[in-house]
């Protein structure tokens, strides 16, 4: 096996260099939140139920594939650190112990379409939502491929800051995913309508544009020098031990974050289809800030991995607070929009099914200004936790994050089961939960602990 050269060079860090790598992120992750949005927005126009639903489903579809995804995303931070170290080979061949991962994920993933059902069901959900969730997870699930190996190849791109290439197929698959998906939900241009089902089945078809379009650019970079190598799909145990060793951690604390995350929705919607849809609402427009944020997460994986992996610590704790510097002007901005203009937003989506008395409206709205309090933790949180990862520090990180992230989910669980309390109280532990995970996560930075993992060696 290679090791990492010793004539790595100091990388520059500056805010023109954040930005290079940053922005192409910051428009791939925009591109999926528009696409998620527009998704959203349609299915409004079909119902309340169809609405809910699409969020309880593939949220849950979502937890199930987290972990690999967290997993073969990993490879990422083996690229950056292995870039930042000149070794370029083991950035390819890091990457194929990662598309190998996302290959033999796919038939554990099948396995759990017969019983996702049952994740709506013990939460007590309406019936018809419990139906239109089970149609949406299981489409999604058959598609999980497509999003677990297109993580893998796009980690090869993050790590060595090509991030153009990941910005240009995610904007392709919306493109194609927002018509599609108009096209199937309504049941245009001869295609049966077919509701939220139509657009489970364009989202899956926008995975698989995009996983063959990051694949091919992946394949033709990898062709030439300096990434070149001989056997392209070799297995090779001591990478993968590696990647298993510090992505099992990284695979393991999304898995069971965002399935504490899937608890606090179901037991939201178990309120009943107003609250649920309510929810739903406030988190489409929460994602507007959420998911940019996590694409400046990524970016400080990929910068912070570069100058470790060039022996600069110092240079990557500069690094990782100029993305929090960005991520905190982006989180400012949504904070405004959220309470000066919460009740437009969420009339946006609920004029299709509103109740007389405008109560799905008011209580999203309620809910979207309650959200504007975590946005800048979220933002700073995000991207202290991409440095820790690309730090190789993931065994801390995945223990404090599930703890905190279980104390919200028992505790939301006990509020709503054990005294009823109003929505918005129980709303308002997501809240508690996300200064907490910051507040752990900025403190284990400004230790320096992270400074002593030797991810490459």
């Amino acid at each position: 096996m290679s090791t990492p050269s010793d004539n790595t060079q100091p990388i520059e860090v500056s805010y023109r260099r954040v930005y290079q790598i940053a922005l192409p992120i910051i428009v791939s992750t925009a591109s999926y939140t528009v696409m998620l949005f527009a998704d959203r927005l349609f299915l409004s126009r079909v119902g309340k139920h169809e609405l809910a639903a699409a969020m309880s489903g593939g949220l849950s579809s979502f937890v199930l594939s987290s972990f690999f995804v967290g997993l073969v995303g990993y490879a990422s931070a083996l690229v950056s650190q292995y870039y930042g170290a000149r070794d370029y080979r083991m950035c390819t061949r890091s990457v194929i112990q990662s598309l190998l991962l996302s290959a033999a994920s796919y038939p554990i993933l099948l396995a759990f379409i017969p019983i996702i059902q049952y994740v709506f069901i013990l939460s007590g959900q309406d019936p018809k939502l419990t139906e239109n969730a089970t149609a949406y997870a299981r489409i999604l699930l058959i598609g999980s491929f497509f999003l677990v190996a297109r993580t893998a190849a796009s980690a090869f791109f993050m790590g060595i800051g090509k991030t153009r290439v990941i910005m240009l197929t995610n904007v392709a698959g919306a493109v194609v995913n927002i018509p599609l998906n108009y096209v199937l939900i309504f049941g245009k241009l001869g295609f049966p309508e077919l509701g939220i089902r139509g657009a489970a089945i364009g989202t899956v078809c926008a995975g698989f544009l995009v996983f063959v379009a990051l694949f091919a650019f992946y394949v033709r970079e990898t062709s030439r020098e300096p990434f070149r190598v001989e056997h392209r799909l070799r297995y090779e145990p001591e990478i993968l031990g590696r990647l298993l060793r510090f992505g099992t951690p990284a695979g393991v604390a999304p898995f069971l974050n965002w399935f504490a995350f899937n608890v606090f929705v179901q037991v939201l919607h178990s309120y009943g289809p107003d609250i649920a849809a309510a929810t739903t609402i406030a988190f489409n427009w929460d994602a507007v800030s959420f998911i940019p944020m996590l694409g400046l997460g990524v970016t400080a994986s990929t910068v912070v991995g570069q100058q470790i992996g060039a022996r600069d610590h110092d240079g990557a704790q500069r690094a990782a607070y100029l993305v929090i510097r960005i991520a905190l002007i982006y989180g400012c901005a949504m904070v405004t929009l959220f309470v000066g203009f919460a009740n437009s937003l969420t009339a946006l989506f609920a004029s299709g099914f509103e109740s007389p008395n405008g109560q799905i409206t008011s209580m999203s709205a309620d809910m979207l200004r309650l959200l504007a309090i975590h946005v800048p933790a979220i933002a700073a949180k995000l991207v202290l936790d991409g440095a820790l990862r690309a730090a190789g520090d993931t065994t801390w990180s995945m223990w404090v994050s599930v703890a905190i992230h279980w104390a919200m989910g028992f505790g939301v669980i006990a509020l709503v089961r054990g005294y009823d309390v109003h929505p918005y109280v129980a709303w308002s532990t997501l809240i508690v939960m996300n200064y907490a995970h910051f507040l752990a996560v900025w403190y284990r930075f400004r230790s320096g602990k992270w400074r002593e993992k030797q991810l490459i060696g």
